[in-house]
Parts: structure tokens; sequence; C-alpha cells
């Protein structure tokens, strides 16, 4: 058996054939095509999935053409403005030589006249040399995305055959045949995330130079699409790259002999693409610059308030997203944590900042208000100079200054409002647990939830900040980065190397901490940071009901499961006849929304006597108590009640184990009949998650007072605890009980990388360039 922490291969009940490098699919005989040898399964079911997500040949052919096309307008268009437009005569700093012109005298100034004749615009643009040079390297990417584009069609197309032809026949008559017994959910998961579960990974442990201390500016975190690009050109597809291949980490990786030779080698990588980066900094600058104008500029003018709205970060969409979870699956459960997460970032208001900004929106929208009325009055006022500039500028001012005034009817309810958010994000430190009101909660919050003109900024800057994370501070981690390689990384038969984390086992990297006491046996730098393995797996197992989980995960689940019977088994109020939901839903939510409005709403309404207190704790209903009496009622139907049969009954002898009620708690009977089959499923299981989080964490957070409260009594009070007769404290609580005080929980980082010498997104395509 391989030594724990070192890379290791895990077979299949049955080896795989000889000549797996050969062929790893195959269709039956009669029905050969272009499909029949499939040499790398990784790309063919990437582009399967991202044929679907695209939908389908025509808009990927469009959308691939259009963006060649807005790469020739951005190029031909700048260099039109540079070189083929007077602008003395534009702004009427030179007056124009209307007799050589040979047009009438007239008073005004058109656009025909600030344009340059074609001979004389030819002539501007070999005279410089700096412009010759931008447009022979533009011409020679463009190419370059012109061939890459045609050869992605030519595969897709291919692809829409197989759709068309394959998909449609009957699967008795089209068998798949992959070199192990059955093709599991896991499996294609495993080869379409394969590198972004390392990544995932290696987030969740803080691995990667995200994250820095900068004076005045505090805690940051820099994650580009430019930083991103170069980290995986470095780690798995790069000419220098770990991976041999799209399947198989290089050999030398995987032994521990060579580790400081290699993370050296690395470095030195490292390095010289920071250089790289450094000598195209100008051009990728110019060329940010650029898109970002033409993309945002009309928008800014028309809605000055869209630099206000907040988005998903990159760093966010890494550190909220779950193993084995595809684009649009993690897009899913962030658009539905949009409007929570808007909601209590917008409940934090600064007092100063109001006052300042009520009388910034006096002034400006009064000196408007003028300019206004007199344009009513007299249009030729707006030929007077910079009075459109005036105009612009003060409704710019006053709608950015009543961005900054609380609305008066808010009402602060920042741990309400930061559950809300959990429920669909899945994630969240153990510190702001009872500091959700606080301001440095806030500010991590807005690591992962951040302005979009932030966004915009960080990308403006990436040209200029990347060659130096690339030259100074990533070469500092190439020892860890080896080593992560070599001791997170698994080989599955008739899959390939994978990251270890995505095979969701409880056993080799769950955390004693989140309900896997008793089924781990990881060590601490082998267990996954904030519950990221335990919440991974149960998603995974609600979104495949029928997937076969590890037997120690598969343990995990059950036990689980039990407790939520347990705890649910208490007195309660059913949840749907919680009074005061609609305090934290809109009416206009939708079904699932409203139900863990009314879960979140319970701890208020205990705490103010509207409900009855548990019986067995002598204190109000906890949000653990609620949630789980209502993830109870979906595991069974309710009396009187059909059941529903599951998504996959159609297969000989398939039943999945998930039942679902036709008039069930999370759904109305008209909304039932609104959703298909595969909807209503995936709807179902967003909601039960969402559930299941909420009551994984507050566990959590239980567990961890209790260790607190026993290792503050010390061992008298653990031996007083025995000899009451009291049964031991188990490793995963089993009471729904509310949190007993708001003890000031442990400093963490988002996440952690625990080594030997320390006491932690549009769907997104492959790069294949």
């Amino acid at each position: 058996m391989a030594a724990q922490g070192e890379y290791q291969r895990l077979e299949d009940e049955e080896d795989s054939p000889p000549g797996e490098e050969e062929l790893l699919v195959h269709v039956t005989e009669g029905l050969r095509d272009s499909w029949h040898h499939i040499k790398n399964l990784d790309n063919f079911f990437t582009k399967i999935y991202h044929f679907h997500q695209k939908n389908g040949f025509a808009c990927m052919m469009l959308s691939d053409l259009f963006e060649l096309v807005q790469f020739l307008f951005v190029v031909t268009f700048t260099t039109f403005l540079l070189c083929c437009v007077e602008y003395d005569v534009l702004f009427a700093n030179r007056p124009l030589n209307r007799s050589r012109a040979g047009t009438p005298d007239r008073g005004k100034v058109t656009l025909p006249d600030a344009i340059l004749p074609a001979p004389q615009c030819a002539r501007s643009i070999r005279a410089s040399g700096w412009i010759i040079f931008l447009l022979a390297m533009a011409a020679v990417f463009w190419l370059y995305r012109l061939v890459k584009v045609l050869c992605g069609l030519l595969s897709y197309w291919e692809i829409r055959t197989f759709y068309v032809k394959a998909l449609r026949i009957p699967s008795r008559e089209q068998q798949m045949c992959v070199h192990k017994k059955e093709l599991t959910e896991l499996d294609i998961y495993h080869r379409i995330l394969r590198f972004k579960n390392y990544t995932v990974a290696m987030v969740n442990k803080s691995l990667l130079p995200v994250r820095f201390q900068l004076p005045l500016l505090g805690p940051v975190v820099f994650l580009t699409q430019g930083l991103k690009y170069n980290l995986e050109l470095l780690l798995f597809w790069g000419p220098g790259s770990l991976f041999q291949n799209k399947w198989n980490l290089q050999p030398q990786y995987k032994r521990a002999g060579p580790r400081l030779e290699l993370a050296q080698r690395l470095a030195r990588t490292m390095v010289l693409l920071g250089l790289a980066n450094l000598l195209l900094c100008p051009l990728v600058l110019v060329w940010q610059v650029l898109y970002a104008f033409f993309s945002y500029a009309e928008v800014i003018k028309r809605e000055p308030g869209s630099l206000g709205a907040r988005r998903w970060s990159l760093y966010g969409r890494h550190y909220l997203r779950h193993f084995n979870e595809l684009n649009h699956e993690l897009q899913a459960r962030l658009s539905r944590g949009y409007k929570p997460a808007t909601k209590y970032m917008n409940s934090f208001a600064s007092p100063l900042l109001a006052v300042l900004a009520k009388n910034v929106a006096f002034f400006a929208g009064s000196i408007l208000a003028v300019l206004i009325v007199l344009t009513v009055y007299d249009e030729d006022v707006l030929t007077v100079q910079h009075i459109l500039t005036a105009v612009t500028v003060l409704g710019l001012a006053v709608t950015a200054a009543r961005s900054f005034i609380p609305d008066e009817h808010t009402v602060w309810c920042p741990e309400q409002l930061l559950q809300g958010v959990l429920a669909h994000i899945h994630y969240m430190p153990d510190h702001w647990q009872g500091n959700a009101g606080k301001a440095a909660t806030r500010g991590e919050m807005a690591q992962l939830f951040q302005y979009k003109a932030v966004f915009i900024l960080e990308e403006l800057l990436s040209p200029i900040l990347t060659p130096l994370i690339l030259i100074f501070a990533l070469p500092a981690r190439a020892l860890d980065i080896v080593d992560f390689f070599r001791n997170f990384t698994v080989e599955v038969v008739g899959v390939g190397d994978i990251c270890s984390f995505a095979q969701l086992d409880v056993r080799h990297h769950g955390h004693p901490q989140w309900l896997s006491a008793g089924h781990t046996e990881a060590s601490a730098s082998r267990q996954a940071e904030n519950g990221k393995t335990e919440l991974s797996l149960m998603r995974f197992a609600l979104s495949n009901p029928r997937w076969q989980p590890p037997p120690r995960s598969e343990l995990f689940l059950s036990l689980l499961k039990e407790k939520v019977q347990q705890d649910a088994a208490a007195p309660r109020v059913p949840a749907e006849g919680l009074p005061g939901a609609s305090l934290l839903s809109d009416e206009s939510a939708a079904a699932p929304d409203g139900l863990l409005a009314s879960v979140l709403a319970r701890p208020l309404l205990s705490a103010s006597g509207l409900l009855a207190r548990e019986r067995r704790w002598g204190q109000p209903c906890g949000t653990a108590g609620a949630a789980a009496s209502v993830l109870a009622s979906l595991s069974s139907p309710l009396p009187g009640r059909p059941r529903l049969p599951a998504a996959d009954d159609h297969s000989p002898g398939g039943r999945s184990d998930r039942l679902l009620p036709e008039e069930s708690l999370l759904l109305s009977e008209s909304r039932l009949l609104s959703l298909s089959r595969s909807a209503l499923l995936a709807e179902v299981a967003s909601a039960e998650m969402s559930l299941h989080a909420i009551y994984m964490h507050e566990l959590h957070q239980q567990q961890q007072q209790q260790q607190q409260q026993q290792q503050g009594a010390g061992p008298h009070a653990a031996a007083v605890w025995v000899a009451a007769g009291a049964p031991k404290p188990p490793a995963v609580t089993t009471g729904s009980a509310a949190r007993a005080s708001q003890a000031q929980q442990r400093e963490m980082p988002l996440g952690g990388w625990a080594e030997e010498d320390e006491d932690e997104d549009e769907d997104e395509e492959e790069p294949t360039g």
C-alpha cells in the first residue's frame, strides 16, 4: 500500500484490458462513425457539455465568428481614431479651409470635415512605426484565433453529428463501452473538471498567492482572468506544465525524490513566464483599456449606477465552488444567492458617508436642475462649450451619491441576512458566525461579492500586476505546489490522474469538526478546509441520487440522515406554518426561497416567544431544528399522497431512493405542473442542499462550542459529566439546540494551508492554445 501523502493508483474492480491507451470508447458494430475511436475522453465529454451549455452548433458558430469580428472592429476603429481624424477641426480649434475643400461656406463643422481622405489616412498610418508594429501583432493573433475557431467548429460539428445520430438511437442499439464495468456520474465529472478540481483544492488550501496584506488597504484578494490564464498555462496545459497530457501527471512529479529539483525548475519557469508577461504588458494593457472602453463607456453613460452593482468575484467562484460542480451548476447556485448577498451588503451604511452623500446629491442636483431647465427653455444652450460635459458629470455625481444613501425603510438584521446568503453559497468562515454586523465580515464578503467597478479596475491592472506576482510571489510556493500535486493526485483506472479531493472520500479528506469524527483518517494537512469535502459530498449525492459513494462517505451520509430524523422528531411547529416568513422573503419569491425564509425566521420567532421551546433542551428551537424538520419532511411523502417516480425510473429495475411528494412543502401544485421532471428534481435538490448547508453549519458551530466549553472546564468537568450518568458527548452533535452563546471564534483565514512547518468562472472553457 502506498504511503500516506504519496501518489497512488486506485484500481477498479476489473482492470483495464490491453490497449487502454489506444481505445477508450467504442460503439457497436454497424454504427461506426467519427466517434468510433476516441483517444481523449476528457475532450469528448467536455465538448459534449459545452455543446449543450452553449445551445448548439449555430449559437457556438455565431459566437466565435462575432468574437473575431469584434477583434477586427476594435483594431480597425482604434486605428481610424488615431490616424484618420483631424481633432483640431473637430473641436473647432483650427478654422477649416473651405475653399480648398470645394464646399460652400456654412456655420458648423460636420463629421466629414474632420475625417482625412483615404490616401492621407494611409500615409499617416505608414508614417507611424509603432502603429505598424501593433497592427502586425494584431494580424498574427487574429490569424491564430481564426485557425483555432475553424478547428473548433470542425470538432463541434462532429459533436453535433453525435447528438443527432447517436443520442437519438435507443440505448440497446447504441451502447458505449468504457474500460470499467460502467461509466459513473463521478467519472464524467472527473473528466470535465479534472483541472478545475485541482484549482478549487489549491484555493481551499490557500496554496495560490492571491491574498495580500497591503499598507493602507489592508487584506486584499487579487485573482483576475489574466492571472488565472497564466496559472493554468503554467500548471496544466502549457509546454512546461506539470501534466504530460490532459489526463496524466508527468512521472517525475509522482516521486518524492526529485522534489527539490522539480521545484527549482518550476520556479524558473514561473519567472520566465512572468518576464514574458512583462514584455507583452504594453500590448495587453492597451487591449484591456480599449476593450473596457468600448464595452462599458455606453453602459456607464446610460446607467451610471451599473458600476455600483455587484458580481461574484473570480476568487469567490473558486472559494465557493464545490468539488465536481459543473459551470452551469455553480452559476445557478450563485445566481440564487445574488439577491440575498446584495441585501446583506446593502444593509451596511456609514452615517458619516450618508451625510456627505446627501449634501453632494443636493448641490450637484441643484446645478443639474438649472442646466436642464435652461436647455428646455432654449436648446442652443447645449452648444455652449462643456455644457453637455457638465450635465453628464453632474448626473454621474448625483447617481453615485444616491447609492451611498441608505433606504430609510431598511431593517437592520445582518445575522439573518447572512444566514440567507449561506443557504445558497454553502460556505463561510467560522468567525463570521455572530459577527455578521461587523465591518470586517462585510469586508471579507466583499472579496467574494465585489463591485463591478472593482472588477473592471482589477482587470485593467492585471497586465501590470500579473507579471509581478509570477516573478516575486509565486516562485516561493513552487515547492508547495510540487508537493501538493504529488500528495493529492491519485490515478483512477479508466479515468487517469485526478485530484484526490474530487473523490469525495471522507476517509481521506474529511474534517473531524465537520461531522466526520470517527469517519476520517486524514491528518491535518490532508483535511479540506471549511467542510469542503462534506458539503461537496452532500451536494453531489443530492444531484446524482443513483451514484454510489465510497464506503466511509456512504456511512457518513447515512448517519447524517439519521441525525436529521432524530432532530426532526423533537416537538416543533411545522415549517409551513411558521408566521413571519415574509419578513425575510419577497412575496414574489419562488417557493424554495420562501421555505428557506421560514426556516431562517425560526430563531427570531423563538426568541420573541412566538414558537414553543424544545422540550429536550429547554431553549428556543434553532435554525438546525427547523432545517431538520423540513429535510425530514422531504425524505418521505405526505400521508395519503402518491409517490412521484424519479427521473430515472424508466431504466429496467432502477429506482431512485429519493421520493418526492405530489404536494411537497417545497413546491405548490401549480408550480409542480409548470416544471418539467428534470427541472423539478433540480429545484428540489437545490433547496434540499441549501437546507443541508444551514443544518451542517449549525451543527459545526455547536460542536465547536461544546469543544471550547470542555477545554475551558478542564478534565474535572469531564469527569463530573461522566460520573453524573450523562452520556458521553458525541463526536457529532445530535440536538437541535440554538447557539448557546456568541462566543468569540478563533480568527481564521478563508481557507488554510497546513504544512509540516505550520501549527488552509460566464461559462469558463478550458484553454487549449
